[in-house]
């Protein structure tokens, strides 16, 4: 019995020592909240902050001409550049735009989110590199899968 409570007292010890802290999970929201806003108000610096250089977006994608499915991929520097001109005219999103984020999982240094937006449904890999929190990862759909055509 004393070898079990040494262990699972080493081992929750390890666990708290490992687990997120509160900045942490304000930074990986602020992450997410830095992606979707720049989108609302043109703000390519947010998207820049949010992302990490190396990011990659993914969709699925239906082919108009054979009907096969593949993935459509987008990068950092193209979602600055859509972040900056998107919403221009002010005119893509509702007055009050929805932004639901929920938090599937934090790590030390690792966070799954999923981002509920108007019309789609982000995931979002993070990770935390040198103290602060990029996305590193985005599979995205419309809410309606029928529109990755």
């Amino acid at each position: 019995m004393k070898y079990y409570t040494s262990f699972l007292l080493l081992f929750l010890t390890i666990q708290w020592m490992s687990a997120q802290t509160k900045q942490d999970t304000l930074s990986i929201r602020q992450a997410a909240l830095d992606y979707i806003e720049s989108q609302h108000s043109p703000a390519p610096n947010r998207m820049e902050r949010a992302l990490h250089p190396r990011m990659v977006k993914r969709t699925f994608w239906k082919d108009k001409a054979t009907a096969k499915d593949y993935l459509r991929e987008t990068n950092t520097e193209s979602m600055v550049l859509l972040a900056e001109n998107y919403n221009k005219n002010g005119d893509k999103f509702p007055a009050s735009p929805k932004k639901k984020i929920k938090l599937l999982d934090i790590s030390d240094n690792t966070a799954s989110v999923k981002l509920m937006a108007d019309e789609w449904i982000d995931y979002m890999h993070l990770a935390k590199l040198n103290g602060t929190w990029k996305i590193v990862n985005v599979l995205w759909q419309y809410n309606d899968s029928k529109r990755h055509n």
